[in-house]
């Protein structure tokens, strides 16, 4: 029986894109971002770069993904043949994403366990880094495992398998109906909660004071460009797969509108929530909100735990509820990081969803363990920054060029238009795709690169050239490989 890559509904493919866009970046990042480019005034910038480059951007990955109804790689191949290595390139990259997302899903889930009797003691920190990660800044580490945390990560990968080696509707978007809905309300809880939190108003007070003067600056720009990319996991083929596997009669515009602004809403709600923790945090440490806020790990593993153990008994409560949260935005991303890799696989070799996604899932599981070492947090770091500020830049860069310029995108628009209910495109949006963004992107991309050119440690540049290497040689091989299905050089098309 052929697999069935196709959404049973159109309610499935929204919740399963919210629940791709709405992730860890959402919780932990985005507050950071908001709050040191001009709080309040970071506003103007960032709802241009949704309106300018996601929202565009995001209409084209789902209008061209369901115009061909089949994988990014075959797509990519199909409109130009000497393109096809880019066509593996971007799925393998998002999948190297799933591989360390899988680390902080562990540390999450070894959390969430913690988090019922405050397990992480009286000092986070020192807990976190020294005691549950064991960090090393020696690259000796990567010989010392740690089997706590690979056992937490394994944990996960049998639960990823779980969803995703069913057919399409009967586990991703089954578990996407369920999930999604779950982590806005578990977030809605978590913010009221917090809001009555004693200082949470110094802390909302901090995060929105507007600071004008940051619009003339070139940075909080780049910023909100950079954060959309993140946040709405632009050019990651995501977009474009799940896209592929919809019905016939789907209103990608309205839907694109839908997921963007389910995105934004979630990730603003989240940074009330946040700084309103931080504002309570403030006012029975007597510290500073300023010196409080981190992005990344240390929000999460450090500066929650730390409010928890002074929250009395509402944190038994708080605790457990916020590691859930951060676990499902985790899990409900880290599945759509393998979709793309997958489906290009079973277009090319001719294999069942099944095999393909349990093939990935060992490969992806065996590779993980290395973050599950002493050195391994440092590895995160190093990979991390590569993939989000080298390799996936380049590939929005990249698709900007394909699909608008060499597929000719102007052929989507009266095809959109007609199943449009909202919004119609016109040159407007061609402007966008193949002037605007490419642009604005290649802009990034530089500035992401000089960065690690300039900031890196050798440690940082050595695993940048090895997962440069990873990534080009993994993708030279899925290019090369003898396609096994006959299908493999058709693709129809419906504009």
């Amino acid at each position: 029986m052929a697999d069935k890559n196709e959404w049973g509904s159109n309610l499935s493919f929204i919740l399963a894109m919210i629940g791709s866009a709405v992730g860890l970046g959402n919780i932990w990042r985005y507050p950071y971002v908001l709050y040191s480019n001009g709080g309040g005034a970071f506003y103007i910038p960032y709802i241009v770069a949704i309106l300018l480059m996601g929202i565009p951007f995001l209409i084209l990955e789902y209008g061209v993904g369901y115009n061909f109804k089949s994988s990014f790689a075959k797509a990519v191949k199909r409109i130009n043949s000497k393109w096809e290595y880019l066509g593996w390139f971007l799925p393998v990259a998002v999948f190297m994403i799933m591989i360390y997302y899988s680390a902080i899903l562990g540390w999450d889930g070894i959390y969430m366990i913690l988090s019922f009797f405050k397990g992480w003691g009286a000092d986070p920190n020192t807990y976190f880094t020294a005691t549950l990660l064991q960090s090393s800044e020696s690259m000796n580490g990567m010989f010392h495992f740690i089997p706590l945390i690979a056992v937490a990560m394994l944990v996960g990968w049998v639960i990823i398998w779980f969803i995703s080696h069913r057919d399409l509707e009967a586990g991703l978007g089954k578990v996407s109906k369920i999930l999604v809905p779950a982590l806005f309300i578990i977030m809605v809880i978590i913010v009221g909660f917090s809001l009555t939190l004693p200082g949470a108003s110094i802390g909302l007070a901090e995060l929105f004071h507007p600071d004008w003067s940051l619009l003339g600056k070139f940075e909080i720009w780049m910023a909100a460009f950079g954060q959309i990319v993140f946040s709405l996991s632009l050019g990651m083929s995501i977009a474009f797969t799940y896209a592929s596997y919809t019905k016939d009669d789907s209103d990608l515009i309205t839907n694109t509108i839908s997921i963007a602004l389910a995105n934004s809403l979630f990730e603003n709600f989240a940074a009330l929530g946040v700084f309103s923790i931080l504002g309570y945090m403030s006012l029975q440490s007597g510290t500073a909100v300023s010196d409080l806020v981190t992005q990344g790990t240390g929000l999460v593993f450090i500066v929650y735990p730390t409010v928890f153990n002074v929250l009395g008994q509402w944190a038994y409560v708080l605790g457990p509820l916020f590691f859930l949260t951060v676990y499902l935005a985790g899990l409900t991303s880290i599945l759509s990081t393998i979709e793309p890799l997958s489906f290009s696989i079973q277009n090319k070799f001719a294999l069942s969803r099944k095999r393909t996604m349990t093939i990935l899932i060992i490969v992806g599981a065996a590779v993980s363990m290395i973050y599950a070492t002493a050195y391994g947090s440092s590895i995160l770091g190093f990979v991390d920054t590569f993939i989000n500020q080298i390799a996936i830049l380049f590939g929005v860069i990249m698709e900007c060029i394909i699909f608008a310029w060499i597929f000719k995108a102007d052929k989507l628009v009266d095809f959109l238009n007609s199943r449009s209910k909202t919004i119609k495109l016109g040159k407007w949006w061609i402007v966008v795709v193949k002037y605007i963004l490419p642009i604005f992107v290649a802009i990034v991309w530089i500035g992401g690169m000089i960065d690690v050119i300039k900031v890196g440690t050798n440690d940082q540049l050595i695993f940048t050239l090895v997962s440069a290497i990873i990534l080009i040689v993994a993708t030279l091989i899925f290019t090369l490989l003898p396609a096994k299905n006959p299908e493999w050089e058709n693709a129809d098309e419906r504009v």
